[in-house]
This record gives structure tokens, sequence and C-alpha cells, in this order.
């Protein structure tokens, strides 16, 4: 069994001297290094490019897409899933997200027989409740995975109606054509919970009036008691539950004062939108992509390339911007390693999802569509501690 360990690890982590760009297939992508990379394929409703450029000693990222049948029933629904999970404090929170949550929607959507914001709520419920558990039974072990979590942003097209479902701060961002010269407009769907938007800090005061200091600004930058800046997420169980901020969780993570209602909250900001002819794509990305471009940058890049590696492209200028504004080389960037790499970048996904109307409209058909499931390349750092082999 060790051997066959030590082989994957071989075959995952290649020497630095075989150089940065060695290329291999992973899953239906390509890894270039910290790069994996899914340059062009076909969904049900038209066609997609996606990238990851690892930056965290252990990638905490995860996404995926999936599409063809969106429930247990072959008859239906069909459509397209999309899903970006930044995880945060570690992998293991986005990891379950990404094993779990799409299976449970198509449960919930089996069961009402379409796919519904109610099944989306229900979906990311029991992948709450789900992590939960596991943060419960290996409590003693694993304390730190009380501190675990992860932002988590949904994308589903069926029917010709586009439901966005978000946790965090990532983003969706809808390409929409305005003029006959091919201009598009950029149309952000998706509603952000980090408490440097006024908004949320007030929605958080709003709801813990008695706590004066539920946000705090800390090196220019507003936080949720001072430590985590987005209000709302799965997992990060030990600010949502009162037995879990108490030993043996390290020190650094409890709070001082105890608390008796949530600080954050799973409820995803939920919203439909019927889908317009003039509607060109989507792109979805994690919050490390929105730090270095503008959602008109990213929609005029998208609508002005091919879109053959698009995704990629998108990755690679946010590099570029966050090189420029350390005032490095990009060509010097990418010789830093994961771990300290994180000091100049966070982990990005990039999913963009095109939208041919022809597809969309049949989609809705009683036509039998091939399912499709690919998940970003998970690029991480072998264990320093590996068990002994017996």
């Amino acid at each position: 069994m060790c051997s066959g360990l030590m082989n994957y690890l071989r075959a995952c982590f290649r020497p630095r001297s075989e150089g940065y760009v060695h290329k291999v297939s992973d899953g239906g992508g390509r890894r270039e290094g910290l790069l994996w990379h899914k340059d062009i394929g076909q969904h049900v409703n038209g066609e997609f490019s996606m990238a990851v450029i690892q930056a965290n000693n252990l990638l905490e990222d995860q996404s995926q897409i999936e599409s063809g049948s969106l429930s247990t029933c072959d008859s239906g629904p069909f459509g397209t899933f999309v899903g970006v999970y930044d995880g945060h404090g570690g992998p293991e929170t986005s990891r379950y997200i990404n094993e779990h949550l799409f299976k449970h929607l198509k449960r919930f959507a089996s069961e009402q027989k379409s796919m519904s914001v109610d099944a989306i709520r229900k979906a990311f419920q029991a992948t709450e409740d789900g992590f939960l558990s596991i943060v419960t039974e290996q409590w003693t072990m694993k304390p730190q995975l009380a501190a675990v979590g992860s932002c988590c942003l949904v994308g589903v097209i069926c029917n010709t109606t586009l439901y966005i479902a978000n946790l965090g701060d990532s983003r969706a961002v809808l390409g929409r054509a305005v003029n006959a010269t091919g201009d598009v407009l950029a149309i952000q769907l998706s509603s952000e919970h980090n408490v440097n938007i006024e908004s949320v800090r007030q929605e958080l005061r709003s709801l813990h009036p008695d706590d004066s200091q539920i946000v705090l600004q800390k090196h220019n930058v507003w936080r949720v008691k001072g430590i985590i800046q987005i209000s709302r997420s799965i997992g990060d169980v030990y600010l949502k539950r009162p037995e879990f901020n108490r030993e043996p969780l390290y020190p650094k993570f409890r709070l001082r004062e105890p608390f008796r209602q949530p600080i954050l909250s799973a409820e995803p900001a939920v919203s439909v939108h019927p889908i317009h002819p003039l509607d060109r794509f989507i792109i979805f990305a994690s919050d490390g992509l929105w730090e270095h471009l503008s959602n008109q940058d990213a929609a005029d890049m998208v609508q002005n390339s091919s879109r053959k590696g698009i995704a990629k492209r998108l990755v690679k200028v946010a590099l570029r911007e966050a090189a420029r504004k350390r005032e490095m080389r990009y060509s010097d960037l990418k010789k830093i390693e994961r771990g300290i790499r994180r000091h100049f970048h966070d982990d990005i996904t990039v999913v963009v999802l095109f939208l041919d109307s022809n597809l969309v409209s049949k989609s809705s058909s009683t036509t039998k569509w091939p399912n499709m499931s690919l998940k970003g390349a998970s690029i991480s750092a072998p264990s320093k501690a590996l068990a002994p082999c017996s």
C-alpha cells in the first residue's frame, strides 16, 4: 500500500528540475506547474473554459462543472451546474462541498421533480449539516476542522432559467450584448458577503445589536470579530456553535467572550434570472480574480478573445496585475513556490460559461443529454508526515 501511495505522490509532484511548464493530462484538463486548465469543453447550453492557479501550500479553491441530467431521474431536468468553492483555513471544507453539494441538489431536485430555489437552499443546508457532523465526530482528534470554512458560489441553468446562489465573496458576472458593435455590459449576478461592504456590516450589526464589536477594523480592513472578512460561509463552525469555541481548539481561534447566536450564517443569497437572447456568457470566479480585475474588464476580455483558453488568459492577466502591484516582473512571480506565493496572490479559480441561445432552449425539451462532469485539479503539496509502512 505504501509503495502505491509513493508512486501516486511521485506522479503528482514532479521534482523542480523538470521545470515549471511540465505538462500532463489531469482529469480532462492540463497542468503546467501550479496552473491547471481546461481550454475548451462542451456543456448542455454551450461551451466553457476553466482554469485554476494555486498559491497556498495546499490548494484551498475547489470547483466543478456538471452538465446533463440535474436530477436522479433520467427524464430531467437537464441543464448545467457550476460550483466555485473558495476555502479558507484549509482545504477540507471546500473539498467536502465539491464532493457533496451537487449530489444533494440532484436529490432534492428529483424529490421535487424540478429545479427550484428551495431545492438549492436545501442542498446548501444539507452540505452545511454534513460538514458539521464531520467536525463533531473528529472534534477530539482534529479540533482545527472547526476553524476551516469555505465560500460557495453556485450557478444552475435549467429550463432557460439561471439560478445563482452565493455565500461569501466569490462572484458571478454576466456578459450581455448591448449593441451591434459587439460590446458587452458586465452585470454582477451574485450578492457578496464581505464586511468591507457597508451594507454587509449594517446587516451584521442589525442581527447583533448587543455586540458593539461584531465588526472591527484592523489594518484598514473590516473583519467579523476582527477575524474573518466574510459574514456567510459553509463550515467555520467555531463562529456558529458555542460548543466549538473552547479547548481543544487552538487559542488563536477562540473568542474571549461567549456568544449565544451564530456569528456567521450558512444561508445563501439566491437569485433567479430568465436567460435573455443577448446573454453571451457568465464568468464564475473566486475572489482571487476579482482582487485584480474589474467586472467590466473581465467581461471585455472574454468578449474580445478567442473562447479557447480564455479562463487561463483571465488568470494570467490577474497574475500580471498582482506582479505589477508588487513592482516585480511576471516571469519572477511564476518562479515563486506555493505557500510563499500566497503573499502575492490567492488561489484563483475561473469558469467561463458561454451561452448558446439555441442550446439553452433545446435543453428544456425532452431530449436526453449525455452527462458531463469535470472538477478543477487538486494541485497540492504532499503531506509532511506520512504514516510509516507496516
